[in-house]
């Protein structure tokens, strides 16, 4: 049997344990300090990066280039209006999308003029565009619409399939905490705002809630015949419905981070595919956050809104005063008290 095998076997069988519920205080800590870190960076940048379709301005397409060069086009917009400040990508081979504020008529000719001598094409070759910040304030509008009601029938459903609401708050906090986070960092990176960004926020909170149902679950398996429990407390049964699943949150968190990390790093950064940066950064970062939240937040949250129920207060007493009158060394497998 392999190591990993052993090591996972270990951990079901409740062998060998990590106390995820009993150092709540720490991981609340870190997490909070993660949050306020990400969110202090991205306002001492000056906000969000937002991209042109929310704060509006105009766009230029240049197509059939030899030279992805960024500088040719950046010159190109300063030479002809010096105030404005472009942003160029390379957003496919040959292809460069160079973005500014709003420019006149004349400003937005003679941008393209200088465009077309900078990369040394035709004028059929470059394309110029004007998109209104409306556009942007609807999909914002939508998004966030999306992400309440989304919000809302996870409560819902979660609070009747597990028949607890308190499992529901904890699963919706983590959730709100996950978005939180990846969008603190996404602004302390100083990545633009874009649509797919807003897509793929939206998207890892699929990927979080399926991470967070599979570990509730085996949660609610461990729990729910708690108060006939004599050996553990419910803190400890939550444990090891962590420590139990561990393995799986790793290996599905894996999986879904290589595909995405490829489109990352090595499609974005390496191949220049710059369309693909803003949504590709959002899922990846949201995948680790997301399964970090649901091991070290949400599950040690769950057992902080149950264990003080006074029959799960009574029982845990019951199950610490049955392990201390058997022998200081009769603490079941997998415990962390």
């Amino acid at each position: 049997m392999s190591a990993l095998a052993t090591w996972g076997n270990e951990l079901y069988t409740g062998k060998r344990s990590y106390p995820f519920t009993s150092k709540w205080k720490i991981w609340f800590s870190v997490a909070l300090a993660i949050l306020v870190v990400a969110v202090g960076l991205t306002l001492a940048r000056g906000g969000f990066n937002l991209g042109i379709d929310f704060r509006g301005g105009s766009e230029f397409t240049v197509s059939a280039v030899q030279n992805t060069d960024v500088a040719p086009g950046e010159q190109a917009v300063t030479d002809a209006v010096p105030e404005a400040e472009a942003t160029v990508t390379n957003i496919a081979p040959g292809t460069m999308r160079i973005q500014t504020d709003r420019l006149d008529d004349d400003q937005t000719l003679t941008v393209a003029e200088n465009l077309q001598n900078a990369y040394g094409v035709g004028q059929d070759q470059v394309t110029s565009t004007f998109v209104g910040p409306t556009w942007g304030a609807d999909v914002s509008q939508q998004a966030l619409l999306g992400l309440v009601v989304f919000i809302v029938l996870v409560a819902l459903l979660m609070a009747a399939y597990f028949r607890t609401w308190k499992m529901s708050v904890a699963a919706v906090l983590g959730l709100l905490y996950v978005v939180a986070v990846t969008a603190g960092i996404y602004g302390a990176t100083g990545f633009e705002v874009t649509p797919s960004a807003i897509i793929g926020f939206l998207t890892i909170l699929s990927y979080a809630l399926y991470d967070t149902v599979v570990v509730f679950d085996k949660i609610r398996e461990n729990t729910e015949h708690n108060l006939e429990e004599t050996t553990r407390t419910f803190s400890e049964n939550v444990n090891l419905a962590i420590n139990q699943t561990l393995v799986r949150s790793i290996n599905t968190s894996v999986v879904a981070i290589l595909p995405v990390g490829s489109i990352l790093f090595i499609g974005a950064l390496l191949l220049g595919a710059g369309t693909l940066r803003d949504i590709s950064l959002a899922i990846f970062v949201g995948i680790i956050v997301g399964t970090l939240a649901t091991i070290f937040i949400q599950a040690p949250l769950y057992t902080l809104l149950r264990q003080g129920e006074p029959k799960i207060k009574a029982n845990d007493e019951r199950a610490l005063k049955g392990r201390s009158s058997d022998g200081p060394d009769t603490a079941p497998a997998g415990s962390t008290t």
